[in-house]
């Protein structure tokens, strides 16, 4: 019995030891040094600033041999600011301000991971992750005054665009393959920007988008309220994102329900793989209980963990997850787009190397994520679209998972 428990404690640090996004790489893996970072040129003068006014960046690997000349993009996330008080709070942050931005690293990573074994599809891509500091999923064009008198630059468009110009001029401009991914507020990103990202390359690339974890729903909380409405709303016209919405969904509703992500994919043309847990916590923890819907924290263990719920609560969820599975029959219906929506309790899968692509990896049609997305992106299988039965049905859901 003491040699099993120690095996299981020793195979526990192994994943753990990737659970981290840019974080410590596998035990497994090949050796690979930080990616520094790279300050936009002439970011100033572009209006491509963080909040803070200090220049935006991002980290380029380049790629080798067959993956010279393909590219992934990724955006990253990190919730959003609504409020002048709440960006301010933001500038003191790496989500604000680039003062504070540290190297990277790529391994253990999941899909910006270098190792063949780990990532056998984009291993050798050209990967770039672009920093979140603007507070808007990349999409605001306006200013705004601090308390302390301080200018706020809501400047998050300014910067997708000074950012994919910069990388067109160093290789991005003759890639036969691209892929544009995020994760959760860059996961939303990457709907955002998609048809644009796909619109700057020939026809004859192969050109799609990866939304991990962005799929938020415009849903009531257990109280009756539309809570997260609010959010979305004060981020909308806070920092003025009405550039990067459908024109279409404009012209027939409210600025603040085309920022959700079941309006914006009706709108898009380029291919989708939408990679998303039905059983999100962070969707749970905000969208459908935040704390003002449950005074009296009755929910509190079960938001921090899904085995901790109750049949009530559990009835709940389903229906939550139910939701987003409605709203995504429109993306079931589009020619060339993938899911994989699985029933497992965690948040961001694309950038664990625990979730991406390993033994405890969540699995639908006896597939990993790695394994599904590289079937769609690549054609080796159509019909990419994997929907899971309701909690606990999946067995590869494992509690090691990453939950926020």
């Amino acid at each position: 019995m003491a040699v099993t428990v120690m095996a299981a404690a020793v195979l526990a640090l192994l994943l753990l030891s990737s659970s981290g996004p840019l974080g410590p790489r596998l035990l497994c893996a090949s050796p690979q040094e930080p990616v520094g970072l790279t300050l936009l040129d002439c970011a100033t003068e572009k209006g491509a600033v963080c909040l803070d006014g200090t220049p935006a960046g991002y980290h380029l690997q380049r790629g080798a041999g067959s993956g010279s000349r393909s590219w992934l993009i990724h955006l990253e996330g990190g919730a959003w600011c609504s409020t002048v008080e709440r960006c301010s709070n933001r500038t003191k942050s790496m989500l604000g301000s680039s003062n504070f931005m540290k190297p990277i690293q790529f391994a253990g990573s999941g899909i910006l991971d270098s190792d063949q074994q780990l990532n056998p599809d984009f291993y050798n891509w050209n990967k770039v992750y672009v920093r979140y500091c603007d507070g808007a999923s990349f999409s605001g064009d306006s200013e705004g005054r601090a308390q302390d008198g301080s200018t706020l630059h809501f400047r998050g468009l300014h910067i997708y665009e000074a950012v994919i110009d910069e990388l067109m001029g160093k290789g991005l401009a003759n890639a036969t393959q691209a892929l544009l991914t995020g994760c959760s507020a860059g996961g939303l990103a990457t709907l955002l920007h998609c048809d644009d990202f796909s619109a700057r390359f020939p026809r004859e690339a192969s050109v799609k988008c990866l939304a991990d974890a962005g799929f938020f729903l415009d849903e009531k909380d257990i109280s009756g309220e539309r809570s997260f409405r609010s959010v979305y709303e004060g981020v909308v016209q806070l920092q003025n994102v009405r550039e990067v919405l459908s024109k279409d969904c404009l012209a027939n509703k409210d600025p603040t329900e085309c920022f959700y992500p079941a309006e914006l994919i009706k709108s898009i043309h380029t291919p989708v793989f939408i990679l998303n847990s039905g059983y999100d916590p962070s969707q749970i923890r905000n969208i459908l209980v935040p704390g003002s819907s449950d005074p009296d924290n009755s929910w509190l263990s079960c938001k921090e963990n899904i085995q901790n719920c109750n049949s009530t609560q559990i009835q709940v969820l389903h229906g939550f997850r139910n939701a987003m599975v409605n709203d995504l029959k429109v993306a079931e219906e589009k020619e060339g787009w993938g899911m994989f929506i699985d029933s497992c309790f965690t948040h961001c899968q694309a950038l664990y190397g625990i979730s991406w692509n390993s033994t405890i990896s969540p699995r639908l049609k006896n597939k990993t994520i790695a394994e599904a997305v590289g079937d769609w992106y690549s054609g080796r299988k159509q019909g990419v679209k994997y929907i899971d039965c309701e909690y606990p049905c999946n067995p590869t859901c494992s509690s090691l998972l990453p939950t926020t």
